[in-house]
């Protein structure tokens, strides 16, 4: 594995030469943080978090914001979000009041005494509660399924699939039903809010012609005429064969693997466009071994659904995600890195280990990512046929070498259909540089 910086040797400076200079400082956003990040005179690396000037309400109302708004409100959206959601609130408070009492309605039809049936319609909603409670959780993962979406489709069905199945194995402890039924609605109501949020960029993918209402439409057709049929399907099933526990335990596993194994094949299917680590990887190292850029058609039956944050070798053994301030140990590092990605968005750097980090700061798009990974990779592949091992001239001729090929490839790039505005790397931490005062 190459060593971009960490066999370069570093620059030694003096005691009186360190300290002359004011420290250097920058900012770390991360998952809705920021942390302020700066070496001392000492060079010992000082993280804290940012000083907040703003008025105590306000103080007080980010961390609802951040958990209940998207990143960035209120510029990140249109006028009239902030009403949109207030009224949706409100529906879905009032429909849940209402639930609780046509719950405890039907209960009282079926027969059962105003005690018991006040206590099961209670249990009853404590079960639906813990679905919402899955919900909550879930949707504080928003940007790794942005970063991922065919994935985390898939886990919802898995959730979706667990929760089901421990509803059907209620019946043989019956003593536990509160609990099973809980944990079982606490897994589906995480596989709904990880199938809604996904659904958006998988459906994007299609849109050819900025037609995304219309196969939107067009998809809850398929998906409410095919559960009609399965919800007759089951109601045979549940009164012939599976009238018993020991039919549903046979005819539960297979329409599990069958479920399962569908929404595998759908995702495999989809041509996503956006750019994460893992098909910017696949762009690299198709471009090195082929001179050709691959489209997102090309690309989809190639991604690995299951672990999609391996490390691809053929691409540079590039790695995104790390904060700034865990890459870089030293003053003088930092300084290094500034002088040679200076006029870029983009650091690498690599310590001798089996990969290059690539950080980015706060504004790159897609085209800082697929250049700081070319870069990355040119730097690998000039290593395996020179003896000059992280030497500073291997760094110069992979920049000479990107600089070279970059317009061309990015051009190829956006004329196979990616999205280059934009790199989705999940939850990865971004850094804003500053001089010290």
């Amino acid at each position: 594995m190459f060593a971009i910086l960490g066999k370069i040797g570093w620059q030694k400076f003096s005691d009186d030469e360190a300290r002359s200079p004011p420290p250097d400082f920058w900012f770390e956003s991360y998952d809705s943080v920021c942390r302020q990040c700066r070496f001392d005179c000492d060079g010992v690396l000082k993280v804290k978090s940012v000083q907040d000037v703003r008025a105590v309400v306000h103080r007080v109302l980010e961390p609802f914001i951040n958990k209940f708004f998207p990143a960035g409100y209120p510029h990140s959206v249109s006028e009239g979000y902030l009403t949109y959601s207030q009224f949706r609130a409100l529906q879905h408070f009032s429909s849940a009041a209402l639930s609780v009492l046509s719950t405890q309605s039907l209960l009282f039809a079926a027969g059962l005494r105003p005690t018991p049936a006040q206590a099961t319609a209670v249990s009853w909603v404590l079960k639906d509660g813990m679905q919402h409670a899955g919900k909550l959780i879930c949707s504080s993962l928003g940007a790794r399924m942005d970063s991922e979406p065919k994935s985390w489709r898939i886990l919802a069905d898995v959730l979706y699939d667990t929760g089901t199945g421990l509803e059907v194995l209620s019946p043989l402890c019956p003593h536990l039903f509160l609990q099973m039924a809980g944990l079982g609605n606490f897994a589906k109501g995480m596989a709904v809010v990880a199938a809604r949020a996904t659904r958006l960029p998988i459906y994007s993918s299609f849109a050819r012609e900025k037609n995304l209402s219309d196969l939107f439409a067009k998809g809850e057709a398929i998906s409410t005429v095919f559960n009609v049929l399965g919800l007759g399907v089951g109601i045979h099933l549940a009164s012939t064969v599976c009238a018993s526990i020991q039919g549903k335990l046979i005819a539960a596993p297979l329409l599990s693997a069958v479920h399962i194994y569908s929404v595998a094949q759908e995702m495999r299917a989809t041509p996503v466009n956006t750019l994460n680590p893992q098909r910017v990887a696949m762009i690299i190292a198709d471009f090195l071994k082929h001179g050709q850029v691959s489209s997102p058609v090309d690309l989809r039956y190639r991604e690995d659904l299951i672990f999609p944050g391996r490390i691809v070798e053929d691409a540079g053994n590039v790695k995104v995600g790390r904060p700034l301030h865990k890459v870089v140990k030293k003053p003088s590092k930092l300084k290094e890195l500034r002088q040679i990605f200076g006029h870029e968005k983009f650091f690498l750097f690599s310590d001798g280990s089996k990969w290059t980090d690539l950080v980015l700061e706060h504004n790159a798009t897609g085209e800082d990512a697929l250049k700081g990974w070319l870069v990355a990779a040119y730097c690998a592949e000039i290593e395996k046929s020179s003896d000059e091992l992280g030497s500073p001239a291997v760094l110069n001729a992979a920049f000479a070498k990107t600089e070279n090929v970059f317009p061309e490839f990015l051009s190829h790039v956006k004329t196979q259909g990616w999205h280059t505005d934009r790199f989705l790397d999940g939850t990865g931490s971004r850094f804003a540089y500053c001089s010290g005062l």
